[in-house]
């Protein structure tokens, strides 16, 4: 972890420490907590793939008025230890969205807590709205992991319009990306970027290209499709055509490739932890393309009822990271299943990405379950046909003997109805 030369105070005052992104709210809150509620801040920037100057978020934290400003440069411990389980357990919440605002918020929670308590800190202060699930996200990482500490969220309490911040930083001498003509707000990682905010809130408008800044439109993109053959090995890619990465790098690598072709935009109407409809905008190449692919060899190498339940865990775990519950035993316990599905889940997976489309086009491994000699109407057929009559028999028992008995149960004649007045 790096941090700034030492700035102290000349009066102690109560410490906070920010999560610092260096966007408008984040950049709006340091002189905000400064003023309103008399504190020291201590700005912390998380290095998860976003791709920014950290050294000069770093210093407009301290331009802003911030005490220290650390950066940690997380990416490796992200792709690890938050991305892989994620990927193993295909987690796409309302099977849409990948979860990468979600994922990093418990990473970023993590090295919070670790500041305050360096610092000697009574509380932690992130730049959410009352309105948004990154709230919730850093309230319960926070709680999970550090009971003791006190969470400030100045958005939730401050009343100021988007538009009233832009001004608010204007007047404080904060450079600020968000204008006033241009009223996105983004954040980005290794897994994706999301956008929100402007003409965009509105979901009968196509998202323009303007807020798109990872992927190429698909109708502009290549004319000529690429393939890209990723290595798995226990549910983890561990190479990309043929190139052995560390994890983090796979995926900053395969963002760029896939991004290129248009591949990774989704435009999702969310059901918010809150209880809002919410229009999002997300662009996640990388996501898309090694989720599609580890479905693909997971349906290869794993038989049907564990994969039947296995998606019904996966349903409950995206559910759960999306609510903002990665701290819980229940989590690590979805985590230990899926963790054990993943043994056989060895071998490679070819993509062919085009004009915004990721097709699985080929997979193989040592432990498929599709044997040829099974499979075949062609020579070398192994299958036993003539076992089939007895199987089917046997299997659909249950339903002959239940239409049997209702067939006897039914009055074989309709009972005579008097007539009126007899």
């Amino acid at each position: 972890m790096l941090f700034a030369p030492v700035r102290e105070s000349f009066v102690t005052q109560p410490k906070v420490v920010l999560a610092y992104s260096g966007g408008l709210d984040t950049s709006v809150a340091i002189p905000w907590l400064r003023e309103s509620k008399g504190t020291d801040v201590i700005a912390v920037t998380v290095d998860v793939g976003q791709p920014v100057d950290l050294e000069r978020v770093r210093a407009k934290a301290e331009r802003s008025g911030a005490l220290r400003a650390y950066v940690a440069d997380a990416r490796a411990e992200f792709a690890e230890e938050f991305l892989l389980p994620a990927l193993r357990a295909n987690a796409l919440y309302e099977g849409i969205y990948p979860l990468s605002t979600a994922l990093a918020r418990p990473l970023i929670a993590r090295h919070l807590v670790a500041v305050a308590r360096t610092e000697g800190a009574r509380f932690v202060a992130h730049g959410c709205t009352g309105k948004g699930n990154d709230q919730v996200r850093f309230d319960l990482s926070t709680t999970g992991l550090a009971p003791e500490l006190e969470v400030l969220a100045p958005a939730r309490e401050w009343g100021m319009t988007r538009e009233e911040e832009i001004a608010y930083a204007e007047a404080h001498g904060i450079p600020v990306e968000a204008t006033k003509s241009s009223p996105y707000s983004t954040d980005e990682n290794l897994w994706g970027r999301s956008v929100e905010c402007g003409i965009l809130e509105d979901p009968a408008v196509e998202p323009p290209e303007e807020a798109f800044g990872w992927t190429c439109a698909p109708a502009a993109a290549p004319d000529r499709a690429e393939y890209v053959q990723i290595l798995f090995e226990e549910g983890r890619p561990v190479a990309l055509n043929g190139r052995h990465l560390p994890l983090h790098e796979l995926i900053a690598t395969l963002n760029r490739t896939a991004g290129a072709h248009g591949v990774g935009r989704i435009d999702h109407l969310e059901s918010r932890v809150v209880g809002i409809k919410s229009r999002e905008v997300y662009e996640c190449p990388a996501a898309a393309v090694l989720i599609s692919a580890h479905q693909a060899l997971e349906s290869l190498v794993l038989p049907r009822d564990l994969l039947d339940f296995k998606r019904t865990v996966e349903q409950r775990y995206a559910q759960l990271v999306y609510d903002g519950l990665w701290y819980t035993p229940l989590r690590e316990s979805l985590d230990t299943f899926v963790g054990s599905t993943q043994g056989r889940v060895s071998g490679e997976v070819a993509m062919k990405l085009y004009k915004g489309s990721a097709r699985v086009v080929g997979r193989r491994s040592p432990n498929a379950l599709y044997q040829a000699a099974l499979a075949t109407y062609s020579s070398g057929d192994a299958f036993r046909r003539q076992m089939a009559e007895g199987f089917i028999y046997v299997w659909g028992l249950p339903a002959r003997t239940w239409a049997a008995v209702g067939a006897q149960a039914r009055p074989t004649e309709r009972p005579t109805v008097p007539a009126p007045g007899a």
